[in-house]
């Protein structure tokens, strides 16, 4: 089976970023799209071709996008691990999953998003969400800080030589 066959059933195949937008933004609208996604480019003065100017140019943002088009809009069954590695146009659909009906998304219950990926040491996904990073068991950031002052002013001053003048550039050539 060659890679043209296996890209038959899936719905990016073929599919311009332009009309991939359009239809996105025809259903759903700037609010959605911008709360769904958390991309800035749909948050501030939203337009079609601004959009599709910053998608073309970020990658991390067009997959974002393909994503959300693949999972909310054709409301396909989410990918597994091992595809979800894989760049959303390249991902193997199998043939029994067809696309439905889009997804119905309101207004102020985004899910908070979570991080998958194989940075992690257990490699399965945080069910916290981007707030896992800053609960960890080392401290809060205000102890991190308290510490990071108490190993600077723990430092020994050193002592000036008796000569020194108050310009630190008396010893620069002119």
């Amino acid at each position: 089976m060659t890679l043209e066959d296996e890209q038959l059933n899936n719905p990016l195949h073929g599919l311009k970023l332009d009309t991939l937008l359009n239809e996105v933004y025809d259903h759903y609208g700037w609010e959605i799209l911008a709360e769904y996604t958390n991309i800035n480019c749909f948050k501030n003065k939203p337009s079609i071709e601004s959009s599709l100017k910053f998608l073309r140019k970020t990658e991390w943002a067009r997959e974002k996008m393909e994503r959300f088009y693949l999972y909310q809009f054709k409301n396909l069954p989410k990918a597994d691990d091992e595809q979800y590695e894989i760049p959303p146009r390249l991902r193997v659909i199998p043939a029994r999953q067809k696309p439905k009906d889009p997804a119905v998304l309101i207004l102020g219950q985004a899910p908070i998003p979570t991080i998958r990926s194989s940075n992690f040491s257990d490699n399965k996904p945080s069910s916290q969400g981007r707030d896992s990073r800053s609960n960890s068991s080392k401290g809060s950031y205000k102890d991190k800080s308290e510490q990071g002052f108490a190993r600077r002013t723990e430092k020994p001053e050193r002592s000036k030589p008796a000569n020194a003048s108050s310009n630190p550039y008396s010893d620069s050539p002119k």
